[in-house]
């Protein structure tokens, strides 16, 4: 899918702050200066073409006393779509993504405790019968992702 320049405009203004008005989208729609239902039309379509797989808010899961945790796993490619469909499955996963090398599938875990992660981690191992490598975050960084125009 080609991304126009207005979609591309939506999906830098959708990564910064949401209004916390009555009406956000619309007021989000007047700074890109197109209409409320042009703006929720086109994060339809970009959802559905799975240019986005998520829309939604990001909790720091730590700050309310919980864990992040960054995971990869060495899928057979014949059983990729099975695992990624039990490990996608679990509400506490984002982020998965498919990479070529031997730990070719690569996740976020975030939960409600610390100890959620490794509970979490041991459901996906039973459920797929493959190791979940868990590499806690030791720092915070924040990388703002913007698309060209």
């Amino acid at each position: 899918m080609m991304l126009d320049t207005t979609d591309r405009a939506i999906l830098n203004r959708m990564q910064d702050d949401l209004p916390l008005t009555t009406h956000p989208f619309a007021d989000i729609a007047d700074d890109l200066g197109i209409p409320e239902a042009e703006l929720l039309s086109r994060l339809g379509r970009l959802q559905n073409d799975r240019v986005i797989t998520r829309f939604g808010p990001f909790f720091d899961a730590a700050a309310m006393g919980g864990a992040f945790c960054l995971c990869a796993m060495a899928v057979p490619a014949d059983k990729f779509e099975t695992v990624l469909t039990k490990v996608n499955a679990h509400p506490e996963v984002a982020h998965n993504y498919e990479r070529t090398h031997r730990l070719n599938m690569w996740f976020v875990m975030a939960t409600e405790t610390p100890q959620g992660i490794a509970i979490t981690a041991d459901a996906i191992e039973r459920e797929t019968g493959i190791e979940v490598l868990q590499f806690p975050k030791l720092q915070e960084f924040f990388i703002g992702f913007r698309v060209a125009a």
